[in-house]
């Protein structure tokens, strides 16, 4: 007993769980609608407020609570509903095209018509620049042309850029002095490979590094607006892997799969509690579902594809769909589609929106 409180929240698209162990050991519970603009701000909060019996706007106290440790499916939902940050991709001249075409891989040899998922990036940048494997500059960088395509895109809407610089992963002096114009001139989020990714392979590199800056900006400002009500309180979430990281490191590349990786971890100790240690685990929230496997280990891969998004980053091997229980119905004349945008939880889905408030 550490003498002060402990908060483990889930903060899901629709609903938001708040665990509280009280210093005498014992475990509270509160279930909140994640968006309730008319009552609070932020649920996770709001939930630590009403469990320490503090009012709306009161001040939430340093020394009464030890540590928060959130898992959350912000990332996870933006990347499934496609509302992350819009990116201008930064490359290499010659390679706009490489993460499009990507592999080649035919999954579905016999398809005459082939869907390609949709990119997240909405523009490319190409820069004048080639390093070759071993470091020698074939093509000096033309800085004056970065800049000026950069400034371009900045006064079109642009925030957000991925820098992917072919060899850059080992030879990053390229990445780094373009990633220094890009916040002169005013991105606030310039992900580089050769930091979110460094390792060989352009595209896995490429496609790891785009994901990072297309959700780091939606995931900042969540985890800033949280860790600013509750100051000089440690605050850890979840990340894709099932381990647990500071708030201020937390990053889009490791949070696509926060929330469910929790679920994974908290299947497998209850499980384990009941005396079993080969489960299939089946989460459906408002916005997305995730199934999983258990049988004695974590199951974790490297590389994955998440909503059509390749990625490379060490996660739990979670299979989502964008198919909830608040997930929205299309018709378009000849079927139904579910998803993948979601009532979420304003207005909800109507039975359990309803009994929520």
């Amino acid at each position: 007993m550490t003498g002060r409180w402990e908060f483990w929240i889930d903060r899901g698209g629709t609903f938001t769980d708040v665990v509280g162990k009280r210093p005498d050991g014992r475990l509270v519970t509160r279930k909140l609608l994640s968006h309730h603009p008319e009552r609070y701000t932020d649920a996770a909060v709001a939930g630590i407020r009403q469990t320490l019996g503090l009012g709306p706007g009161e001040p939430v106290p340093a020394d009464r609570i030890d540590v928060v440790k959130m898992g959350t499916t912000v990332a996870t939902n933006a990347l499934l509903e496609r509302k992350g940050e819009p990116t201008v991709l930064v490359v290499t001249e010659g390679f706009r095209d490489a993460l499009r075409i990507a592999y080649q891989n035919r999954p579905r040899l016999f398809d005459r018509r082939i869907l390609l998922p949709e990119a997240l990036y909405d523009r490319v940048v190409e820069i004048p620049e080639r390093v070759d494997a071993h470091g020698e500059v074939v093509r000096p960088l033309d800085l004056d042309a970065a800049a000026e395509a950069l400034r371009t895109a900045h006064r079109d809407g642009f925030r957000s850029a991925a820098v992917v610089l072919l060899h850059g992963y080992r030879h990053a002096a390229h990445e780094r002095a373009l990633a220094e114009v890009a916040r002169d001139i005013g991105f606030p989020q310039v992900s580089c490979s050769h930091e979110v990714s460094p390792l060989m392979k352009l595209v896995s590199r490429g496609d790891t590094t785009v994901v990072d800056a297309y959700l780091s900006p939606i995931l900042r400002r969540y985890v800033e607006d949280v860790a600013a009500e509750l100051r000089d309180i440690r605050l850890m979430f979840m990340q894709s892997n099932g381990g647990l990281r500071e708030a201020a490191h937390f990053r889009g590349k490791d949070a696509v799969l926060s929330g469910p990786a929790g679920g994974v971890v908290g299947m497998a100790r209850s499980s384990g509690e009941a005396g079993h240690d080969r489960v299939i685990g089946f989460d459906m929230g408002g916005t997305s579902t995730d199934v999983s496997h258990y049988a004695g280990e974590f199951e974790r891969v490297f590389g994955t594809e998440v909503a059509g998004v390749r990625m490379r980053a060490p996660m739990m091997n979670i299979h989502t769909v964008a198919a909830g229980g608040g997930s929205v119905l299309h018709f378009d004349g000849r079927r139904y589609r579910v998803g993948p945008d979601s009532a979420g939880a304003v207005p909800g889905p109507p039975a359990t929106g309803a009994a929520a408030r």
